[in-house]
């Protein structure tokens, strides 16, 4: 109920401080207004309309989302210019099709020939173009044309020749900003992939396709570096929740994590030198498997704490070193968990228990689904 202490929730339950979702989404919002560059925010780590509008400042406008239930969630709820950031789907040409007649700007991104051919035989009613964006890969190693191959221009080419499709930008994820640790190796990256992104709009030109340009990930956003603002466009995400991997990799700081998961203690198994806890693999990621001395997570408050193992329903946590002292988790008792990957986590959930200072103030549901 609102107004209760996070702490009468069931657990395990996610909590949102909707202070730090603030706090963060300004401050991004700031980093790209003195850059002079559109941000374009991601959708996929949260997937809620109150964090959307936070995120946008109210507009709206201009985001990016990573499934077609996103896109088609946030539709349907006044969102609009949105671009759904996945090499088109083969078998969801028509959904595309639909979001494309109805909105104002939906926005596709394809990376090879066979996508194209597959839009140009379905031309859009009321003489409405597709708006594609080429995707790019700079070296992130995922989806994306490899940017020093000539198939990269051929592709850009086809599309902006191609009848009923307009080729409305380049598109390159930053996520090999990942394994970095620190600004100087996270700055490093953003130039490597600025600059090829840059080189490669150059090519374009030369051949006379003028269109955007985004990169985006969100250590390389967190500390952008100045030739980004000759970019369009940025597409971060995470930033709004922000989670203990981004802290490592030196995006932002502990106290700028906005999600918690509650889990209680459970069980006292002194013959294995543990506690059991009610957060298991359904509740929170496992991603953190190997990554961090306190485990699956960061066990707040608790530093000599870790979280060892979980399975669907259950935690075992253990101490770092020496012996338990059971007087001080008693069963019931309450344990906060900072999340490895908030992405991951938030999926887990289908509603996020929203906080100010500790009391609730509201839920925010999610969309789900591809």
């Amino acid at each position: 109920m609102e107004g209760d202490p996070i702490t009468k929730l069931c657990t395990p339950a996610m909590v949102v401080d909707v202070d730090t979702v603030k706090r963060n989404a300004q401050r991004m919002i700031d980093r790209c207004q003195d850059l002079g560059v559109q941000l374009r925010p991601h959708m996929k780590t949260h997937k809620t309309l109150e964090c959307g509008d936070i995120m946008t400042g109210g507009t709206r406008r201009c985001v990016v989302v990573s499934t077609l239930a996103e896109a088609s969630f946030y539709a349907d709820h006044g969102f609009d210019d949105i671009l759904y950031a996945y090499p088109l789907p083969f078998d969801k040409l028509e959904h595309c099709a639909a979001l494309s007649e109805r909105l104002s700007l939906f926005q596709v991104l394809l990376d090879h020939p066979k996508a194209l051919e597959l839009l140009s035989k379905r031309p859009l009613r009321a003489g409405r173009l597709w708006h594609v964006w080429l995707k790019l890969d700079c070296g992130n190693g995922r989806a994306g044309v490899l940017h020093s191959e000539p198939e990269a221009l051929l592709l850009a080419q086809a599309i902006a020749k191609t009848e009923g499709v307009e080729l409305t930008g380049v598109y390159a994820h930053c996520g090999n900003t990942y394994p970095c640790k620190g600004v100087e190796k996270i700055q490093a990256v953003a130039q490597e992939t600025t600059t090829l992104t840059l080189q490669f709009m150059e090519k374009l030109r030369a051949v006379g396709i003028n269109c955007k340009s985004s990169i985006g990930s969100t250590p390389s956003c967190s500390h952008p570096i100045k030739d980004m603002g000759q970019l369009s466009e940025v597409h971060p995400g995470n930033y709004v929740f922000y989670d203990v991997q981004q802290s490592l990799i030196g995006s932002c700081r502990m106290e700028d994590v906005a999600v918690r998961v509650l889990t209680r203690v459970t069980g006292h198994c002194p013959h294995r030198n543990q506690l059991l806890v009610d957060c298991g693999w359904a509740a929170l990621s496992q991603d953190g498997a190997g990554k961090l001395p306190s485990g699956y997570a960061v066990i707040e408050g608790h530093p000599g704490l870790k979280l060892l193992s979980m399975t669907q329903e259950h935690g075992r946590v253990e101490p770092i070193t020496g012996e338990l002292d059971y007087s001080q988790y008693p069963l019931g008792s309450l344990l906060t968990l900072v999340p490895y990957h908030s992405c991951a986590t938030a999926m887990m959930h289908s509603v996020y228990h929203v906080h100010s200072g500790g009391r609730l103030v509201g839920k925010w549901f999610p969309t789900r689904g591809w």
